[in-house]
């Protein structure tokens, strides 16, 4: 199936909205909604496809901590936005989809709009080794949508942490005083699924993998209230750097 197919398949799944009210409830309560429902599996098996793709030929190897988020690691393999762009069809032009952004901001109760730090736009991630992780941190822009393309059973961990309603200081992280009085939550996911978070006010994490593999394409969108905000980038700016 060509991208102007797959783009119609998409418009198409998303005019049954029977969901996207369940998932605007989630989403004002928690910061977290699961939104598989949006695009049907010949999308879903073209995102995968191109992904595994892209992750075999241009993956870069990535251990990296962050003192901006208290000293927190990152293990992972990574394809950044510029090379998806460059090697890429289907994702691509699924983040440009003003049917899908549309869809979003419904779950959102706001506009989503495409982040206007293009690095950050879309990126690819691969967990394979043990202690593999994406640890705690927030994101710079307000919404990630995330395609889970592969992941395994919550036992041998992969699956995402959450702690809703938290402000990041990059000077001065706090993290640990983040989880005092606050809840963290946890969200078991399968290949397949699709999750939206707020991520510039929640507190999130992959749980480290034990075993097995996690694969996910994360598409990054903004809100108006993130035009006027000056962003540093410097989290972002090293782990997605050029090997």
């Amino acid at each position: 199936m060509n991208t102007t197919a797959l783009l119609t398949a998409l418009t198409e799944q998303l005019a049954d909205t029977a969901e996207l009210a369940r998932a605007g409830r989630e989403f004002r309560e928690s910061g977290f909604t699961t939104t598989g429902f949006l695009a049907p599996e010949t999308v879903k098996a073209a995102v995968r496809a191109e992904a595994e793709a892209l992750i075999t030929s241009h993956g870069t190897r990535r251990e990296l901590r962050f003192a901006e988020t208290g000293h927190t690691p990152r293990r992972m393999r990574n394809a950044r936005r510029g090379e998806i762009h460059r090697h890429g069809t289907v994702i691509p032009a699924l983040y440009e989809s003003e049917d899908l952004r549309q869809a979003l901001a419904v779950i959102a109760g706001e506009p989503v709009l495409r982040c206007p730090y293009e690095p950050e736009q879309f990126v690819i991630t691969e967990l394979t080794e043990s202690g593999d992780t994406h640890g705690w941190h927030w994101d710079d822009y307000s919404f990630a949508l995330v395609w889970v393309l592969d992941c395994p059973p919550a036992e041998d961990g992969g699956f995402v942490q959450y702690v809703p309603n938290t402000v990041w200081d990059k000077e001065s992280p706090r993290l640990h005083r983040q989880f005092i009085g606050r809840p963290i939550l946890s969200a078991e996911l399968r290949p397949g699924d699709l999750y939206l978070m707020r991520t510039d006010t929640s507190l999130h994490r992959v749980y480290p993998l034990s075993r097995g593999r996690r694969l996910i394409l994360n598409m990054a969108y903004a809100a108006h209230r993130d035009l006027t905000k000056i962003h540093s980038h410097e989290t972002m700016d090293t782990l997605w750097a050029a090997p």
